[in-house]
């Protein structure tokens, strides 16, 4: 039988009540003193508590919340279970958590400090764990200058006094097994800061799951519960050669792409039906997914995350999006996550400060902050700061089989005098603008993904010309797989909304970008930047009547689908939506009533299929030999083109950036035979003017250095695409996809 301890309340009990010691497994739990244990228990809840199964009651020191029984030597199992009773009658039973060991290994808190831990998100968190078969949630933060965390939660009435953790030393590590709970329970972290005083309540840097905003509170998840049924998708990519395969992206909001009936979020389970359906029905080989990764504010669009492991609760839980991965896979799409390791937003409840001291950030502004966006800036230099985004990268690409990263903002992270004024930034080492240690993390962030998931594509948002971007990093690149081609994009729309008739004097603008088109991998980008702020719909922006702005937009998609790099095209552009997106509300597909926007769509479609069905059009999208200009000086008549070549196999691509009707429009072709047309952005189906071609036998007349010729109907606004006829063979033939022969 146990005596009481008759000692009043020491210094080290007296930090545990006032919520302010660093060490609380020093105290709590069982102790050797001298041959006997003491428990001690402190519980600011409990009116009284015992040990289960019948032991005996462990007595209150008098005036306190603390318990404390003196046990002989046998006299406790090897983990002592508890019941007690709080002070409104509810009875409970658990085992004390300052019953147990440290959990998290060395191993595991040095890879960590050292930044090289790809899967710490396994470690770090919040995770159903068992200790000795005994079943519990172990809890493991970081937030080396606190000088103490605890875990709240809805089990424990969010008192920080119950539950502080427990620190693992230099690692700045914290840890706390919670015996007894489950998934789908609440928590946060109390963390007090050591030097300040300062109190703080934050969610989980590495939770998987959060409330629905405005609630911010991370939810316990049972991992590993999720049946997937991708396996031969999975087991193809890892031989992918993205390099000389179709990709054309679809990039999707999923808070706007459609609503239900009461004008509520699809969720991601519907989305997996209707989104799917509709962007294989177009022949997209890929869904871009703005980011998706948890935010609070719904007009950020997500591009202020506030959680990188997990999906946002708007649409579902994580299993319902691992449930829309699987489908995508299935029906053979590809998935892209728009993931953004630029900045995070400076919500309290969040990262920032998140120990009290700038410890995801840079601690000087003109390192750590987005003036222009009101966010900051990770310290990339930082292990556990590089080790958090480059596990957050693997968690994606690994537990929900995405198929790729699009980097947000890659220039911000480049250049430390981004959008910055004289004396705003600091030099590096070297007295340049560029920042060695965004540089070092890209370069490790390509090499890990690549090396850990092969066949997943790493694609960078970068708007300037740094070298390299594309290049493999023992080359001295950065290892990104593609980057967008923001200057084409750039370029090509400021020429499109020219009047026709004083397009012959941007004509540079049309042919510049060849100059430098296979420096990089490159993305063709009509992203959602285009059609917010002001910018307008894409089909706004073409000049002219009615029929002469569906009749430029066909003809800007035939480019963009026989120019090379993969292509990507944000939601709504590819019925001609005719208003500027906006985030709050679904795409206006009512307009698909109407001719121009189902010929439109209908282009779409068929410009994916051909594209998918001929190899010239992207066997060679990065390489020099798969493109040769027949004519890019036509700027007189604003006519250019070019072919698009795979070996022996070629197109020839013509467009005509002016309403006039060309007829007859003489070109070069590479050799003799019949030329037919498999392709023209007027056809009547997609409500244009219906001036066609059939099939043209070239001529033995030389021109534009070429040793044949044809001459065609060239149409007004339109992109014309012409295939030799091989043997006796149709094109149609040849093409076997249902493209329509014109």
């Amino acid at each position: 039988m146990g005596n009481l301890s008759n000692v009043a309340l020491d210094d080290e009990a007296v930090k545990i009540q006032e919520a302010r010691h660093h060490d609380p497994f020093s105290v709590l739990g069982r102790h050797q003193q001298g041959k006997s244990l003491k428990v001690r228990l402190y519980s600011p809840y409990a009116e009284s508590v015992g040990f289960a199964d019948g032991g005996p009651e462990i007595p209150r020191l008098p005036g306190t919340d603390f318990f404390e029984y003196v046990a002989q030597p046998g006299e406790l199992p090897g983990h002592y279970r508890l019941d007690w009773i709080d002070k409104d009658g509810g009875k409970h039973s658990g085992y004390d958590p300052y019953d147990f060991g440290v959990q998290l290994p060395d191993f595991d808190r040095q890879l960590f400090a050292e930044g090289k831990h790809w899967h710490v998100y396994r470690k770090m968190g919040a995770h159903l764990h068992s200790v000795d078969n005994i079943s519990g949630v172990l809890f493991t933060v970081w937030a080396p200058n606190a000088g103490r965390v605890s875990v709240i939660g809805d089990f424990n009435r969010w008192d920080g006094r119950c539950h502080p953790m427990r620190s693992l030393g230099g690692s700045g590590i914290w840890e706390l097994f919670y015996p007894g709970l489950d998934a789908g329970c609440l928590y946060k972290f109390e963390i007090l800061n050591r030097n300040s005083g300062q109190v703080l309540t934050k969610t989980d840097p590495y939770g998987q799951q959060f409330e629905l905003r405005p609630k911010t509170s991370s939810i316990v998840v049972r991992e590993d519960s999720y049946q997937w049924h991708d396996q031969a998708w999975m087991d193809s990519r890892s031989g992918h050669d993205w390099l000389h395969e179709p990709m054309s992206i679809y990039e999707v909001h999923l808070g706007s792409w459609r609503h239900d009936a009461e004008g509520n979020f699809l969720s991601y389970r519907d989305q997996a039906v209707q989104l799917v359906d509709y962007v294989k029905g177009l022949g997209f080989t890929h869904i871009e997914l703005m980011p998706i990764t948890e935010h609070p504010l719904d007009a950020s669009w997500g591009y202020q995350t506030t959680d990188y492991f997990a999906p946002t609760s708007r649409f579902g839980t994580p299993d319902d999006f691992r449930f829309f991965m699987d489908i995508c896979h299935q029906n053979h799409i590809g998935v892209i996550l728009d993931w953004v390791p630029a900045h995070f937003p400076k919500d309290e409840f969040a990262l920032a400060r998140f120990d009290g001291t700038p410890l995801y950030e840079h601690e000087d502004p003109r390192k750590g902050e987005h003036r222009d966006w009101g966010t900051l800036i990770y310290n990339y230099g930082r292990n556990e700061v590089k080790n958090f985004l480059l596990s957050s990268a693997i968690f994606w690409l690994e537990e929900f089989h995405l198929d790729g990263l699009r980097v947000d903002a890659v220039a911000s992270m480049l250049y430390l005098d981004y959008s910055r004024e004289d004396g705003e930034w600091i030099p590096n080492q070297y007295g340049g603008n560029e920042n060695l240690e965004a540089i070092d993390f890209f370069r490790e962030l390509n090499s890990v993904t690549h090396q850990q998931h092969p066949g997943t594509v790493m694609m960078a948002e970068e708007s300037t010309a740094w070298g390299g971007v594309t290049r493999p990093t023992w080359t001295g690149g950065l290892g990104f797989s593609m980057k967008w081609n923001m200057g084409w994009m750039n370029d090509i729309l400021e020429y499109m909304k020219e009047d026709p008739v004083h397009r012959r004097y941007h004509h540079d603008k049309l042919t510049f970008g060849m100059l430098y088109a296979f420096t990089e991998n490159f993305t063709l980008p009509f992203s959602h930047d285009e059609v917010v702020h002001g910018k307008g719909a894409m089909v706004s922006k073409m000049p002219g009547d009615e029929w002469q702005r569906f009749a430029n937009l066909r003809l800007l998609y035939t480019m963009m689908f026989t120019y090379p790099g993969k292509k990507l095209l944000f939601m709504g552009c590819e019925f001609g939506q005719g208003t500027q997106w906006d985030f709050s509300r679904q795409l206006d597909w009512y307009v698909l009533d109407y001719p121009h926007h189902k010929g439109v769509q209908t282009l779409l479609k068929e410009l994916n299929d051909l594209y998918k069905a001929q190899p010239a059009l992207y066997k060679n999208d990065f390489d020099h030999q798969g493109f040769d200009w027949i004519d890019c000086h036509d700027a007189e008549q604003s006519v250019i083109s070019y072919r698009r070549k795979d070996g022996s196999d070629e197109l020839v691509v013509v467009l005509n950036f002016t309403p006039v009707v060309r007829d007859p429009y003489r070109i070069g072709v590479p050799v003799a035979g019949d030329y037919q047309e498999i392709f023209n952005s007027d056809s009547g189906v997609y409500d244009g003017s219906n001036v066609i071609n059939t099939s043209i036998a070239s001529d033995p007349i030389p021109w534009m250095n070429l040793q044949h010729s044809i001459n065609l109907r060239l149409p007004p606004l339109s992109g014309i695409i012409f295939k030799l006829k091989q043997g006796n063979k149709t094109v149609a033939e040849n093409i076997g996809n249902g493209a329509t022969t014109r």
